[in-house]
């Protein structure tokens, strides 16, 4: 059991943000999907036993990744000079909460429900992973259609998009409210382990 779960260790690791499905896992360890996943599970055991260790197996969209543990999430953004880990502004805030909630969506329509022009905040979205180009919609000029992407999703600590906050009157509530919106008690992401 140990080497088969240091070879799914392994895969993982090389995966990196792409991650791995349990068909794939399957293929790769020559065994079942089944199994695949009660080797996730018990690697994922494993981390969670493991005082000392920094490491954990997320899954996101049905792939499977190693991650770091939330409680280091402190210490990693020290760590990282990066735009990817620095706080997001409340207009980014309340752009990405639009893609969130009403993607696949275009420029225009983020344009529309914002008020105000939405282009350069959307670049920086893009830019930092957040967001992704979905493809071109069917409608005259083919604007760019966005959607979350993978990065976010690990990002705020989701599963798929059914985790989000409940969007109830989201886009009535004012730009404070908005900013505040990822800081939530029951989002995901606030969560205590």
């Amino acid at each position: 059991m140990e080497e088969r779960t240091g070879a799914l260790e392994s895969l993982l690791f090389i995966a990196g943000d792409e991650g791995m499905t349990l068909e794939e896992m399957a293929v790769l360890l020559e065994m079942t999907p089944l199994e695949a996943h009660n080797l996730v599970l018990a690697l994922q055991k494993s981390y969670e036993e493991k005082e000392g260790s920094g490491l954990t197996v997320i899954e996101t969209r049905s792939r499977y990744q190693l991650a770091t543990k939330r409680r280091y999430s402190e210490l990693i953004k020290k760590y990282a000079v990066s735009p990817f880990i620095s706080h997001l502004s409340q207009a980014a805030l309340e752009t990405l909460a639009i893609i969130a909630y009403k993607q696949p969506i275009t420029r225009i329509e983020i344009d529309e429900i914002r008020g105000v022009q939405s282009a350069n905040m959307l670049q920086r979205l893009v830019l930092r992973g957040l967001v992704k180009d979905l493809g071109r919609a069917e409608t005259p000029g083919r604007p760019i259609i966005y959607g979350t992407s993978d990065y976010f999703m690990n990002y705020f600590g989701l599963k798929d998009l059914e985790d989000l906050p409940n969007a109830e009157g989201l886009f009535d509530i004012t730009d404070d409210e908005m900013f505040d919106l990822f800081e939530q008690e029951d989002f995901p992401m606030n969560e205590e382990e």
